[in-house]
Formats: structure tokens, sequence, C-alpha cells
């Protein structure tokens, strides 16, 4: 029974496979990927149930996702009745809350990157020590200048 689970070897490909996994930039890559798309959500609400309502108000009362042309020539109260009657449409209000969504993320995105860039510059400013390259190179000068015969004679 040994020598058939001898034969049933890990293939190496699992192997790399398992450790691209556990790297710390694959984590860090799925963390970042579970909360863009809380992110996303949180963008999409506040576009949908916070900024076109105000917008809407301040255009005299227009719902953005009701904005919409039906293909087929018929008139539709709003664009659920229309979808409900499988009338092909063209969606510009739910265009115009992506539109503004992928905005407010692009602006979220770009400060991000800039606090980022600039912590980032912070620490390579921080002063850095001498190499070990350096510091034996320092010794050895040290050394050779403290030997007696390196010493100029006084006759």
């Amino acid at each position: 029974m040994s020598s058939s689970l001898a034969l049933l070897k890990t293939p190496s490909w699992l192997t790399e496979f398992r450790a691209f996994i556990m790297r710390g930039s694959a984590v860090d890559l799925a963390v970042g990927m579970i909360v863009g798309a809380a992110f996303s959500g949180v963008v999409n609400s506040l576009v949908k149930d916070v900024i076109n309502p105000i917008l809407g108000l301040l255009v005299g009362g227009i719902n953005f996702s009701d904005i919409f042309f039906t293909l087929n020539g018929q008139h539709y109260a709003n664009l659920a009745d229309a979808q409900h009657a499988g009338a092909p449409t063209l969606n510009l209000g739910l265009f115009i809350n992506a539109l503004i969504s992928f905005i407010i993320i692009g602006f979220a995105i770009f400060w991000a990157v800039k606090a980022l860039t600039r912590l980032r510059l912070h620490e390579e400013a921080s002063p850095v020590g001498p190499t070990i390259t350096e510091v034996l190179l320092e010794e050895i000068r040290d050394v050779l200048r403290d030997r007696p015969e390196a010493q100029p004679s006084r006759d």
C-alpha cells in the first residue's frame, strides 16, 4: 500500500502555485480586490442614493436612472416598466450613474496613490547608514594606518 502512495506525488506546478499564493503580494492583491469591491458598493450607493437625488432636484426633479430611450418606439413611464415589458432600451441615466461612480472612484484612487507616494518619499528621504562594504573598507584603512611599518621613519 505504501508503494501506491509513493506513486501519487504532488505535481510540481501545484507546489509552485501554493508558494505563489502564499507570497505576500498575492495575498495583498486579494485583500485589495475585496476592499475595492466593498468600496465600489459604497460609491455606487453614494451616487444612486445621495448624489443623483440632489442633482435631480437641482435640474427639476429628474431621476437619472429613468433617463432612457426605447428602441421599439413605444413609451413607458419608467425604465422598470420598459424592462418588464422586454422593450429594448438605451439607458443613458444608468450610464450617467456609472460615469459619476467612475469619477468618484478615480478621484479616491488618485488621492490614495498621492498619499502613498508622499509616504514612500518620506521613507526614502531618511538617512541611510554606511553599507557593510564601506564599514569594512574603513576598518581596513584604519588598520593599515595604525601599522608601525606604515609610519615614516624619523632619521
